[in-house]
This record gives C-alpha cells, sequence and structure tokens, in this order.
C-alpha cells in the first residue's frame, strides 16, 4: 500500500489581501448609507446707497456667517440699505445701525466750532460749500435738521458721495462739507455736529426665511 506523505498546508491570508478586504466592505457601507444633508446657499438680492458703503463690511459679514450670497441690483432688490427715515415710508422698515452726521473742514483751516445759526448761515450763503444732490438721503437729512427750511446757496459744489466730499475737504483748506463721523480722519475736524440717525433695511413685504435671517443679525 502506498501512503501519500504530501500533507496539505492551510494558506494563510496575505495582510494586502485583508486590507483590500476591508477597503471593498467600507467602499460598499459607504455606498449603501443614506446622503447626508447640505447646507444650500441662498441668494437675497440687495441695493445700497452710496451713502452708508461704510456700513456695508458688517452685510457682508452677517451674509458669509449665513452661507447667503448677496447679489447687488436696481430690478426691485428684497431689500434695500438706505441712510436715514425716507420722506414718505411705505416699507417695512428695520434699524441696522445708525450714523452721526458731522459739519467738517480741513484740519489746517482756520474756521472752528460753529453754532446752529452760524452753521445755517455759512451753508446758505458762504463760499466754499459742497454738499449733495438734492435727492440723496443725507442732503434731505441735512437739509431738515440742520437748514430747518433755508435753501443751501446756489453756488455750493456738489460732491456724489462721501468719499468725494471728504477729497474735496482734504485738498482745499476753506472748504466746508458734512460727511458721516465715521469717516473722519486726521486731515479733518469737526466744526458742528448735525445729529445721529438711523441707518434702515427696507422691504416692499415682511422679511422671510434669508432676507429674515439676514436683518436680524444686522440689528
Amino acid at each position: 500500500m502506498i501512503i501519500d506523505s504530501t500533507i496539505k498546508k492551510t494558506t494563510k491570508p496575505r495582510r494586502g489581501d485583508i486590507f483590500l478586504f476591508f477597503f471593498l466592505l467600507s467602499s460598499f457601507l459607504i455606498s449603501c448609507s443614506p446622503p447626508q444633508p447640505t447646507s444650500q446657499t441662498q441668494i437675497v438680492t440687495i441695493n445700497y446707497s452710496p451713502f452708508i458703503e461704510f456700513q456695508m463690511n458688517e452685510v457682508y459679514a452677517c451674509a458669509n456667517d449665513l452661507s447667503i450670497i448677496l447679489k447687488v441690483t436696481d430690478q426691485e432688490p428684497e431689500t434695500r440699505f438706505q441712510f436715514g427715515e425716507p420722506d414718505i415710508l411705505l416699507d417695512f422698515a428695520y434699524q441696522i445701525g445708525e450714523e452721526e452726521i458731522i459739519v467738517a473742514t480741513n484740519s489746517q483751516g482756520e474756521l472752528q466750532t460753529l453754532s446752529l445759526s452760524e452753521a445755517q448761515n455759512l451753508f446758505a450763503s458762504g463760499e466754499n460749500i459742497w454738499v449733495y444732490s438734492s435727492d440723496s438721503e443725507m442732503q434731505r437729512v441735512f437739509d431738515q435738521t440742520a437748514m430747518q427750511g433755508r435753501s443751501v446757496s446756489s453756488f455750493a459744489k456738489v460732491a456724489p458721495n462721501p468719499n468725494i466730499m471728504i477729497q474735496m475737504l482734504e485738498e482745499n483748506p476753506n472748504a466746508i462739507g458734512f460727511i458721516p463721523k465715521s469717516l473722519l480722519n486726521q486731515n479733518l475736524k469737526v466744526v458742528y455736529s448735525v445729529g445721529i440717525f438711523p441707518i434702515l433695511a427696507l422691504t416692499e413685504i415682511e422679511p422671510q426665511g434669508a432676507v429674515k435671517s439676514l436683518i436680524g443679525c444686522l440689528q
């Protein structure tokens, strides 16, 4: 009788095979697991006045925190940011900040602190006066609060926005105008405070969803 002396050895799995097995198993489990919810980025259309450009950094910071994309448009924006109250308030209005308006001149100029009547007389008949367009919200606030019914000089020069106003005051030691106090720099000095006024977010309908969240963040 012939006896087969060959002994069959059990082959141990190689380390690479074990790794491949678990990789395939984990891939299978991941593919079978339900998809995880992802936060959806929302778009909010806005418009803002050049007189509150200094406030927009905070608006964009809130939008970033809320994963909101802001789209600037002139065509029926969901919310508009502006300085001061409109003459006729037809929309929903929410205060998101405030700003002091100051009469300023070049820091090297001779003009010193003014009284209300002195400021009125200067803007009504003085020289080197800078104002804004009559339909701008900051000019309306100035006319109502500082001028109190008096008209500014017809010879007054018109600046399109506070940044240009500041440039003109810096370049001309005798020039005088008014700007948001937050934009005051070492080249200018305050000669009169017009007052503190609200910065508003206006919406045509009651805010919902992303618009409501954005305004809430700003308040």
